[in-house]
């Protein structure tokens, strides 16, 4: 798709295709390759993700691409496979675009490293490329800051049953995120292995994965941080009725709280046999305040949504979109700015939109920054804004790759 003026109608009534969910299909990928074995996963996400880690898993397993692996900007691929890497026998090279070799990894290092692991900085110290000199790990008891990536945590818990003493994680501080840890132990116990919280400890002990059952079949769920943006259009459109399949109730993803934190912003959600139906029920609060310390990445969407309502809000617990595919706080505030919002960001990851009366763009054109979520996000703004344009839309690839198709069944153009 090219920088295209986007014009959406204002009455959404049909069916939206979701990708499935990422965060599950790459701890799925993740245990099949510990186990080596060639477990069926029925479907797939087709998010750019997950198939760079399904890419180069089979590379590692048919010794492809010589010992150099490039994950691009997938964050979740440099962390598990940092990981994993670490317990397969071998030297190998992992790298990374220029965005990703500025988010830092020391803390996993360090963590990797304490229980007998060998990796080594190739470049500035803390952040990727790495060098991992890989072999049998022996384990034991670690410390770790809560408030680091879950995707650090998850990937010591994924190879944390093939550890010879097992692995004992002491956290310091609040674990952010913790949904997506629970995830990863949900999806680990699917499979025989057992993490025990207790407290501010989490134990995994030495035992396999079981993955030769028929009960063992995983169904991956649609993705809802995908279905964020429908919600926000429902919320911005002047009649909606949209069909999300492949949704669940009890769901294993953190974005689901969307189901919740809509009703707030005027869509109602029904859960039906096979998805949620989306709704608008009108309401409109005087003021909102949340804390996304355990759903980061619906951030966005959520504060495009408030902004475009004019509905002042209070959004903590952004510590960690500092360091993701772009400064996400930093960047909200400089988009938002284009539609005549004006932010205030606070200190210990607090954004709060309070102002709406500044100067509008006559021509609005929205800088993604390469960050996936900010093209979403704001293209949900072409229900108030026609004509806005996203900037290096193809991005969306990375986790939401028909988007733009699904988008198109709405295009009034």
């Amino acid at each position: 798709m090219t920088n295209s003026p986007l014009h959406i109608s204002k009455i959404l009534k049909g069916e939206v295709k979701l990708p499935l969910s990422k965060s599950e299909c790459n701890r799925l990928l993740m245990i099949r390759a510990i186990t080596g074995t060639d477990y069926w996963i029925p479907d797939i996400s087709d998010a750019e993700d997950t198939t760079v880690l399904g890419r180069i898993i089979l590379e590692l397993k048919e010794h492809e691409n010589g010992n150099t692996y490039d994950v691009g900007s997938a964050g979740t691929s440099m962390r598990f496979l940092t990981a994993y890497l670490a317990t397969v026998p071998g030297v190998y090279h992992l790298t990374g675009t220029d965005r990703m070799q500025e988010r830092p990894i020391g803390i996993l290092v360090k963590a990797l490293n304490d229980i007998g692991a060998d990796i080594e900085f190739s470049g500035n110290n803390g952040f990727p490329p790495l060098k991992i000199f890989g072999g049998i790990l022996q384990g034991g008891e670690i410390e770790v800051n809560g408030s680091v990536s879950s995707q650090f945590i998850s990937a010591l818990l994924l190879i944390a049953p093939t550890l010879h003493n097992g692995l004992v994680i002491n956290f310091i501080g609040k674990v952010v995120s913790r949904p997506y840890v629970n995830m990863t132990i949900r999806i680990m116990e699917r499979f025989g292995v057992f993490p025990i919280w207790d407290g501010d400890r989490l134990s995994v002990s030495n035992q396999k994965y079981i993955i030769d059952q028929p009960e063992k079949q995983f169904f991956v769920e649609a993705d809802w941080s995908a279905a964020s943006y429908w919600y926000s259009m429902v919320a911005l459109a002047d009649e909606a009725d949209i069909f999300l399949p492949g949704l669940k109730k009890d769901s294993l993803q953190a974005d689901s709280v969307c189901a919740l934190l809509f009703t707030f912003l005027g869509v109602t959600t029904t859960f039906e046999e096979h998805g949620v139906r989306l709704t608008k029920n009108g309401y409109r609060p005087k003021a909102f305040a949340f804390d996304f310390v355990d759903c980061p990445d619906i951030v966005q969407t959520v504060a495009v949504t408030a902004a475009a309502l004019k509905v002042p809000i209070l959004l903590s617990g952004l510590n960690t979109l500092r360091l993701k595919e772009t400064d996400r706080i930093v960047s909200l505030n400089s988009e938002l700015k284009k539609i005549g919002v004006q932010c205030e960001i606070g200190e210990g990851g607090i954004l709060e939109i309070k102002s709406f009366d500044g100067e509008v763009d006559s021509e609005i054109a929205i800088d993604t920054f390469n960050d996936h979520r900010m093209a979403m996000a704001f293209a949900t703004l072409a229900l108030v804004y026609p004509g806005i344009v996203i900037e290096n839309p193809g991005v969306v690839k990375k986790s939401y790759p028909c988007f733009w198709e699904e988008v198109n069944k709405f295009s009034l153009q």
